[in-house]
């Protein structure tokens, strides 16, 4: 979902040579051919498998172990073809669970993290760390931002092991089509997530791109937080669901509130330019013309 924001977002801004294609970026060898054929200059690294709650509870070696692969084959391979600049997108699940809000760089491996997704956040919390050693070791020009909840176009759709905004979204599609009188929410509702439009997370990524060069993490967000029973109120009317809405208190909430303190990059001249409401129009939109093709969120080869 990012990659193809970016590579949208990279063309509207009139950047001609674009490489939109990637090896098996888990095989370090054709990951470090790719870099020597095409040495690309500017890398953006938005890869790693990721999902929603459900799938960090399943899925927690095999999402760990591929974000660790992958961050670790890209970044050598920058360094090694000596790539102008590279990005890293780490996550707002790098934060400890009891972090102050909105939540600062400064917080980052203060306190424990967050049970159900702390695989997954210790393996991005390690990319991090790493982007920052190759700086201090061999000045690699190597950055990293933090985003908000990303969504939209492009998104995995699945009840499941989705994110939150494309898991409800499919419920509610698939409630109203088939005129179930309910649809159950994970959790209380009460949880609190800051959310940015896929298309502004590529803008502001292209942005700090030009405009960044700090060894400390950036936070990508400028949305104000909304509580998981918001969205959901607010998916029903996008999706036009006239059913109730049930919030199932057995499952887990996650962190209570996860809000970025995105002041610097405020400070640099970058705003959001989407509303939370028009960008889950614009994804309902994006699923409805392209849920016949939707492929499962977590395509994972699980270690045996």
């Amino acid at each position: 979902m990012i990659g193809q924001a970016l590579i949208r977002e990279l063309r509207l801004q009139g950047y001609a040579s674009v490489i939109d294609q990637q090896p098996d970026l888990t095989n370090a060898d054709d990951v470090d051919k790719f870099f020597g054929d095409a040495r690309p200059e500017y890398v953006f690294m938005a890869a790693g498998k990721s999902g929603g709650i459900a799938a960090n509870q399943k899925y927690p070696a095999d999402l760990m172990l591929n974000n660790l692969v992958v961050q670790s084959n890209v970044t050598v391979a920058a360094h090694r073809h000596a790539a102008t600049k590279m990005l890293f997108l780490a996550s707002s699940c790098s934060y400890p669970r009891a972090a102050p809000q909105p939540m600062r760089v400064e917080s980052l491996f203060s306190g424990p993290l967050e049970p159900t997704n702390e695989a997954y956040a210790v393996a991005k919390l390690s990319g991090i760390t790493l982007c920052q050693a190759f700086r201090r070791q061999y000045g690699d020009r190597f950055i990293v931002g933090i985003p908000a909840n990303a969504f939209g176009p492009g998104d995995d759709f699945d009840a499941e092991d989705s994110h939150v905004v494309a898991a409800l979204i499919l419920k509610m599609h698939e409630a109203k089509t088939s005129e179930q009188p309910a649809v159950h929410v994970w959790g209380t509702g009460n949880a609190r997530r800051e959310f940015i439009f896929v298309d502004d997370l590529a803008n502001a990524c292209v942005f700090v791109m030009n405009e960044y060069e700090g060894e400390e993490p950036i936070n990508l967000g400028g949305q104000e937080d909304v509580s998981i029973g918001q969205l959901a109120v607010t998916i029903k009317e996008v999706v036009d669901y006239r059913g109730e809405l049930s919030f199932d208190t057995t499952r887990p909430d996650g962190m209570p509130l996860k809000g970025l303190d995105s002041s610097p990059l405020r400070a640099l001249g970058w705003q959001p330019r989407t509303s939370l409401r028009d960008g889950l129009t614009a994804t309902y939109e994006w699923f409805l013309n392209n849920k016949d093709e939707r492929k499962p969120a977590l395509e994972l080869a699980h270690v045996r």
